[in-house]
């Protein structure tokens, strides 16, 4: 730039003179202020870049950052407020639930599962846990044994069972149950004279509950057959019906009509029914009256198998809950069907035992009538 276009100006600001470029527009500056040397215009001071740097500067936010940052605050709040809404409610049925039913809080603690376990002897449960697996397996090779020769190797005395199962499947389908659908609900040692016993009751997925008794039999786990599949040497609706052989041997369950009415009667009022494979709960056809003399042998076996019943005990010191539905008592026994006068009628012969197992101990002892302890009077 030459010195001939240069001119000479005074800052109104600060009074200085300063040379300057001739013809430039009113932005010039003073380089001794830095304000336009014109009156009433002032420029900002620059700032040095050090003190710039170090000074933490909030710049204003445009408009849509502004909601951006807003938004998720709220939001929070909002879900805050559906979780305290949310306790207030649970809190609000508890109290409504307390209220309504009252407090049924046990006074003693719940039985815990190694509480459970001490309550049954060392003893038994070594041989429960022991025998499971052996257990486990007998029952799933019996269920998918292919024939009868091979479902013979998983039950007790095969020999004399063999024949047994041939005429029973003959007239009886073969039960169709699936091992991986069975979960074990229970087991106890069973206490049958001269034999070692354990009975395990199980539920399917399909709904269904089996019990099931094993057998240690040179020293391997058997299924106890007759007592699995409720073994009747014929269908109990074709005997009732008049069909097959005029007396047989059927596992039924039993039940005392008019208990309490009769109660001082000299004779038990009885009906039989047929037990429902995979049903506990549920029962078959339903037999006749029978009529049998209270203090007869069979009559006073009943009645110890149903003071049993009503005192939550079962055969054989069995810890398993009873499946049978209430009142009803399993018995093993034989009838005799007749006919007089083209009427059909059936007899008890005798009351094998007061349970399923195949074994023909009674279960139960005779109950002493009184009429039996006046006899014992000198």
């Amino acid at each position: 730039m030459s010195a001939n276009n240069n001119s000479w100006f005074h800052c109104g600001r600060c009074g200085s003179l300063f040379q300057s470029h001739f013809g430039e527009s009113d932005d010039r500056l003073c380089p001794s202020c830095g304000c336009n040397p014109s009156i009433g215009t002032e420029a900002p001071a620059p700032q040095p870049l050090a003190a710039a740097s170090s000074i933490p500067v909030s710049l204003p936010e445009p408009h849509s950052r502004k909601k951006a940052s807003v938004r998720p605050r709220k939001g929070s709040h909002f879900m805050v407020y559906i979780m305290l809404g949310w306790i207030a409610l649970l809190v609000a049925i508890v109290f409504a639930a307390r209220h309504f039913w009252g407090d049924n809080t046990p006074e003693t603690p719940i039985l815990t599962a190694a509480a459970a376990k001490a309550l049954v002897p060392p003893k038994d449960l070594a041989l429960l846990t022991n025998s499971a697996p052996e257990r486990s397996a007998a029952l799933t090779g019996f269920l998918t044994a292919g024939n009868p020769e091979n479902r013979n190797q998983f039950v007790s005395s095969p020999i004399t069972t063999a024949a047994r199962m041939a005429r029973f499947y003959g007239m009886n389908p073969m039960p169709d149950i699936d091992p991986a659908t069975l979960a074990m609900r229970a087991s106890s040692v069973v206490m049958i004279p001269g034999k070692t016993a354990i009975e395990s009751q199980l539920d399917s997925a399909d709904g269904r509950l089996f019990d099931v008794a094993f057998l240690r039999e040179n020293d391997e786990w058997k299924i106890d057959w007759d007592h699995f599949v409720r073994y009747s040497e014929t269908p109990w609706p074709l005997f009732l019906s008049g069909s097959g052989d005029a007396e047989a041997e059927f596992r039924l369950l039993v039940r005392e009509r008019l208990a309490e009415e009769r109660k001082d009667a000299d004779t038990l009022s009885l009906v039989f029914y047929a037990p429902r494979f995979g049903y506990a709960n549920e029962t078959g056809l339903q037999s006749p009256e029978f009529i049998i003399p209270r203090e007869s042998r069979d009559g006073r076996l009943l009645e110890a198998a149903f003071a049993l019943q009503k005192s939550g005990d079962r055969v054989f010191g069995s810890k398993l809950p009873d499946l049978n539905p209430e009142g009803l008592v399993r018995v093993r026994v034989k009838i005799r069907r007749s006919e007089v006068d083209k009427t059909r009628r059936f007899e008890l012969t005798e009351i094998i035992a007061c349970h399923w197992y195949s074994d023909d101990h009674p279960g139960v002892e005779p109950v002493v009538t009184h009429a039996l302890d006046k006899t014992k009077e000198p």
